[in-house]
């Protein structure tokens, strides 16, 4: 497996990768690596392209508030889990190399930006569609692999990229869950024992959610029962919403391609989850 930190060690390797395979795909990561991020491998494997992991802890999408220093990195047990999943090359940028003092352009992101995670994290969908299309234009990957678990980021991203015509399709990749359904996440190390016990509430609310709506059951009385259900297991929420799935615009009732989205907080670790209804 190849590493880069530089903007030319990369562009070497990626030339190389795409001659030996004929086409590049892009995990865009932020390192703390898990069995989610594993699979985003796994499925471009399964496009026998050449396989580009990053690993960068991007500061423009954490807010003042935020968890940024706490955010876990372990870059050797991240790169012993990629050469053993496959992974041809790494891109390991650091802050300068990804913003250069005399950058002056971000992007700017409405549409499926706005509400929910839009409206809990000012500025973390600007940051987000910033790093993507640098980490884009630098590895100029022919797909990229994101995990559903964020749904309302895929569909940022995917708009971004129909709107600005960049020459790359976006590969929305399932949730991975543990046995008890907690969405695999870097955050969930943070859980103590007490809390971790609990946190599978969440999905196992949607779930009962999502039944009930698939049966007709109108959005309001259905979503405040599993706010209710949540908020009297500890968790403090943010959001349980019925969305169309590609705009994240609110629902009143199920119509093709809803989504229930939530986040919730349960002690210090926030905890998000999504799922088709």
């Amino acid at each position: 497996m190849l590493t880069a930190r530089t903007i030319e060690e990369l562009r070497t390797h990626c030339a190389t990768l795409r001659t030996r395979f004929g086409s590049v795909g892009l995990v865009p990561t932020m390192g703390a690596l898990h069995e989610g991020h594993m699979a985003l491998v796994w499925a471009a494997a399964a496009d026998r392209g050449g396989i580009v992991a990053s690993i960068f802890v991007n500061p423009l999408q954490f807010g003042p508030a935020e968890d940024l220093a706490r955010y876990p990195r372990d870059e050797a047990g991240d790169l012993a889990q990629l050469a053993a999943h496959g992974c041809h090359l790494v891109w390991l940028p650091n802050v300068a190399t990804m913003y250069p003092p005399e950058d002056a352009t971000t992007i700017d992101v409405a549409g499926p930006a706005l509400r929910w995670e839009g409206d809990a994290r000012p500025g973390h969908f600007r940051g987000v569609a910033t790093v993507c299309a640098k980490l884009f234009g630098q590895v100029r990957p022919d797909r990229a692999y994101f995990g559903e678990k964020d749904w309302q980021q895929v569909q940022v991203v995917t708009r971004m990229v129909a709107d600005l015509r960049l020459p790359l399709a976006i590969v929305a990749v399932p949730t991975v869950r543990e046995d008890d359904g907690l969405a695999l996440s870097s955050r969930n190390r943070f859980l103590p024992a007490a809390d971790r016990q609990v946190a599978p509430l969440l999905f196992r609310t949607l779930s009962l959610a999502a039944r009930r709506l698939a049966l007709g059951e109108a959005a309001d009385p259905v979503l405040e029962a599993a706010r209710a259900s949540l908020g009297d297991a500890g968790f403090v929420v943010d959001y349980v919403a019925l969305v169309d799935g590609p705009t994240l615009a609110p629902l009143a009732r199920v119509r093709p391609g809803a989504r229930l989205v939530a986040a919730a907080l349960l002690g210090s670790v926030r905890l998000i989850d999504n799922m088709a209804v």
